[in-house]
């Protein structure tokens, strides 16, 4: 799981929103020689850095859910954003990899098909792509 939408919504003096949603246009953080434009990139790279620490290196990562809710936390979560992350990432996944791994491809996944009203009330019930009663 890498959703950069929790990180935003927990410090929104900290983390700007272009960044967590694939939009920045330049680098907004540096660590040594390694430039990160999104979120979701510094995110998977911290686990890259976390596994080697421990002795794992060389294995490929699936980020099996990522995206950005359309609803349940005000004008953070709205369909039009929800929209913007989801395109941004799926172009993202499909055509770059991350600066510390940059010869590996980024298998990643949507979270997730349908909003599941049976959820408790709020941003949880709000990551499909569509309503459950398509």
């Amino acid at each position: 799981m890498c959703i950069p939408y929790f990180a935003y919504a927990s410090d929104l003096v900290n983390v700007r929103l272009d960044y967590a949603q694939f939009t920045a246009t330049g680098p907004m953080v540096q660590d040594g020689s390694l430039s990160y434009s999104n979120l979701f990139d510094a995110i998977v790279d911290a686990f890259h850095w976390a596994m080697e620490k421990e002795g794992i290196a060389n294995v490929n990562v699936a980020v099996s859910e990522s995206g950005w809710p359309s609803a349940g936390n005000g004008n953070l979560t709205t369909p039009e954003l929800a929209q913007t992350c989801n395109k941004n990432f799926m172009a993202h996944v499909m055509s770059n990899r991350t600066p510390k791994r940059p010869k590996e491809y980024i298998e990643g996944f949507i979270f997730s098909m349908f909003n599941e009203n049976l959820k408790p009330p709020g941003v949880e019930q709000n990551w499909g792509l569509f309503e459950p009663n398509m």
